[in-house]
């Protein structure tokens, strides 16, 4: 058995795409799943599977989802290795840092440098990013939502169809704890 972790993007914000995370836990144990447990209420999921990959669980999530809810969420599924990797690598001193202040987005796919060529880090400074593995580490030194770098990465023309998420770093942090039992 692996543990993973499903990433939920955009939902439960603003009162759009509503899924509660009991009816969450329960669909993921439907789907065979074992150790199903959810963490706040912004789509965050950890499970036991001994089938699939990341992506063919994504696929599968997604399908279920859409099926039960009758909207589309996009699904980023991580095992714990990974998740654990992310964060051993983050390139700020993330023990220094407020949990406001330093968020990961995960990608559905590498991302190069090149895709981000057109963001001029300084422009945005003291704000900054790194790219990770499958992940781009935001510095905001003002949160996320003050965020004008987080604005400039998140543009259609940057991520060009890749599926991205965010969480911030306590969130992070207690996915890679959750996918450690």
């Amino acid at each position: 058995m692996t543990m993973y972790a499903a990433l939920l993007r955009g939902i439960n914000v603003g009162g759009h795409k509503k899924v509660p995370m009991a009816e969450l836990r329960a669909l993921l144990t439907d789907l065979g799943f074992e150790r199903v447990r959810t963490h706040l209420q912004s789509g965050n999921a950890v499970f036991d599977s001994d089938h699939g990959d990341e992506d063919s669980l994504a696929a599968e999530i997604s399908t279920a989802l859409a099926k039960h809810f009758g909207f589309a969420v996009d699904v980023l599924v991580r095992d714990g290795d990974y998740l654990r990797a992310v964060a051993e690598a983050c390139p700020y001193p993330a023990d220094t840092l407020e949990a406001k202040q330093l968020h990961v987005t995960y990608f559905s796919e590498s991302v190069r440098p090149e895709r981000f060529a057109a963001v001029d880090p300084s422009a945005y400074a003291p704000e900054d990013f790194k790219l990770g593995d499958r992940a781009l580490y935001l510095y905001a030194p003002e949160g996320l939502g003050r965020s004008k770098l987080a604005d400039a990465l998140a543009r259609p023309s940057v991520l060009k169809g890749t599926v991205a998420t965010s969480r911030n770093w306590n969130t992070v942090l207690k996915l890679v704890e959750l996918t450690d039992d």
